[in-house]
């Protein structure tokens, strides 16, 4: 099954917990590379009873009783997902005899400049007879990436009977596991930082290292923000003998899900350093492998192995993706936000759709509702919030913690805790209430403590209910983090017609003026500083000013940066669609960040 050569300039990258779970089963047949979260293998289950039973396949549920369930149930999924893409795509190669709908598709949906493309429409120009254009497809079609994706941070020891359990059963090791020991070869993203545990545990599998033929069965992309990280985290798995096939850079703010801002540093200068150092980092890295290998006993690669580059976070015209593409000379761009509105890509319950299809800017914001502490996009209006702002009211304080994916905050015994749970805010209100604060401080630390959302439920709760499965356990409240792209896009739209959008075909966006993607981002990083700002004690320590400091110097420089592109490349970036002119656009930040300038003083 042909893995390989992406037919696509776009993947959809993971979202939410369930968002994606099950993307594979709907796109990876016509060519489309999507990535599904292995956080939450109760769901994973569930859904793969489902799909068993939708394609006629024998099931045997994986109960919690069962050694090593969590890892085995990951196991389980991905291999059941990879039978069912199998099964479509070759239905696909092999529909020219019968029916022709999902080929055309396949076909219909690639860029017009796609190899595939061109020469087929030869093939077919030339009058080939349907023998050869058959072979020549069962040849050259390629199916799109089963990709996953281990948030780092989410590594919650486990316990039973109150003993801690060896670190390889912890949350993100068992996972690892699941996805190593499948069938699958794809890639494992790795996202939110490194855990040195979790990478040193990638040595115990054989497919992370090249094969008797010298090939990767499993490869690695690390998830970053800034190319220091890349580097750093390339070499610490280097010398293991892990190779990192693709540095997926990510903006730090302008991107649905977690947010985990850089001190600063935007994404156009990022690609840049990227650009400018990709054969440097590809060459220091493939040094430190070689030798691991070599160590290690294992088939060492002459030259190293391809190294890709791509981008995500606020991508949505056709002119942006061509312009990151081709100017940084990247090898893919990630669309997630506009693909919650195509229910052919992802999977979204109608109530949450609608959520999505209303939203304005105003309604998407930066919010603190993840029980990890760090910020979590997110859009008003979800069963989630509505229903924890009704409890709040009421005085009924957090969440029954049942998955205890984000229960990792030791206060009150080496076993975690969520900070959305009952527990949790029940002591922590008590703790509050021995504090002697104003009624005013007293309201304001209660606000922040009760604005955390139970995420394990609110982010599977959707897909379990849109395929009308039990969701008991998760309850029927949603969340759902969209990035502010969301804003430009309203409506739900059909695989073809989002495709088209990306490739320029067509243009699905009405509204005229949405901002270029480095200028919302900086806009975002600017309103990001002045929050900041504005919350720490006056007057501001030393140290706390030279973090301020640094983090302005950055963002003056990317304008700087801006300038210059803009002006360079005017004719790639003027969109057709859109009325914004960038360098005015760049002098009203420039504005905005003196008077932050003003606000420290």
């Amino acid at each position: 099954m042909g893995f390989h050569n992406n037919p696509h300039t776009f993947h959809i990258p993971v979202m939410g917990l369930g968002y994606t779970i099950d993307s594979p089963v709907k796109i990876a047949h016509l060519g489309i590379s999507s990535v599904i979260s292995l956080v939450d293998d109760i769901s994973m289950e569930k859904m793969r009873e489902f799909y068993c039973k939708k394609f006629n396949l024998p099931f045997q549920p994986i109960t919690p009783k069962a050694e090593d369930h969590r890892a085995k149930r990951i196991t389980a999924y991905l291999n059941t997902v990879q039978e069912i893409v199998i099964h479509k795509f070759e239905n696909l190669k092999n529909s020219l005899s019968h029916t022709e709908d999902e080929l055309q598709k396949y076909i219909d949906m690639l860029p017009d400049m796609s190899a595939i493309k061109m020469k087929l429409n030869q093939l077919i120009n030339t009058g080939e007879i349907k023998h050869k254009l058959s072979e020549w497809l069962k040849e050259n079609l390629v199916a799109g990436e089963i990709d996953v994706n281990i948030m780092s941070k989410l590594d919650r020891d486990r316990f039973e009977n109150g003993e801690k359990l060896p670190s390889i059963m912890s949350d993100a090791q068992s996972a690892l596991r699941g996805f190593a020991l499948s069938d699958l070869s794809s890639s494992l993203v790795l996202s939110a930082g490194m855990n040195p545990r979790l990478y040193s545990y990638l040595e115990e599998f054989e497919d992370f290292y090249p094969n008797a033929s010298v090939e990767l069965k499993k490869k690695v992309i690390l998830k970053v923000s800034d190319y220091r990280s890349a580097l750093i985290q390339g070499r610490f798995l280097a010398k293991k003998g892990i190779w990192v096939s693709e540095y997926r850079v990510e903006s730090g703010l302008n991107c649905g899900g977690h947010a985990f801002a850089t001190d600063g540093f935007l994404m156009g200068p990022v690609l840049e350093e990227f650009k400018m150092n990709k054969e440097l980092l590809i060459d220091t890295v493939h040094e430190i492998y070689v030798k691991a290998l070599a160590e290690k006993g294992k088939p060492v690669p002459e030259k190293p192995f391809l190294v890709k580059i791509t981008a995500q976070g606020g991508v949505g015209s056709n002119t942006e993706h061509e312009f990151l593409l081709n100017y940084y000379q990247l090898d893919s761009i990630g669309w997630g936000t506009p693909f919650l509105l195509v229910p052919e890509a992802v999977t979204v319950d109608e109530q949450t759709l609608e959520v999505l299809c209303k939203a304005k800017e105003e309604d998407l914001y930066m919010s603190e509702v993840s029980p990890l502490g760090v910020i979590f996009n997110n859009v008003r209006g979800t069963g989630m919030d509505l229903m924890k702002e009704a409890q709040n009211k009421a005085g009924k304080y957090g969440f029954v913690c049942k998955k205890k994916y984000l229960a990792l905050t030791p206060v009150f015994t080496e076993e975690g805790t969520c900070t959305a749970s009952k527990e949790y805010l029940r002591k922590k209100i008590q703790e509050l209430k021995l504090q002697n604060l104003s009624d005013m401080e007293y309201e304001k630390v209660l606000g922040k403590l009760t604005d955390k959302a139970c995420l394990c439920n609110g982010l599977t709760a959707s897909t379990l209910m849109a395929n009308s499965l039990d969701t008991e356990m998760e309850g029927k409240a949603v969340s759902i983090c969209p990035g502010p792209n969301l804003a430009y896009f309203s409506g739900t739209y059909s695989l073809r017609k989002m495709v088209d959008h990306i490739y320029g075909r067509t243009n699905v966006m009405e509204r005229t003026d949405r901002p270029n993607l480095f200028v919302k981002e900086l806009g975002m990083y600017i309103e990001y500083l002045g929050g900041k700002i504005e919350e720490t004690l006056k007057p501001i320590s030393d140290k706390q000013k030279k973090h301020f400091d640094t983090f302005q110097e950055n963002l003056n420089k990317g304008v700087e940066y801006y300038k210059d592109l803009f002006q360079k490349c005017k004719a790639q970036l003027e969109d057709s669609t859109s009325k914004n002119n960038l360098m005015q656009d760049l002098e009203n930040m420039k504005l905005e960040l003196l008077k932050l300038k003003a606000k420290m003083l």
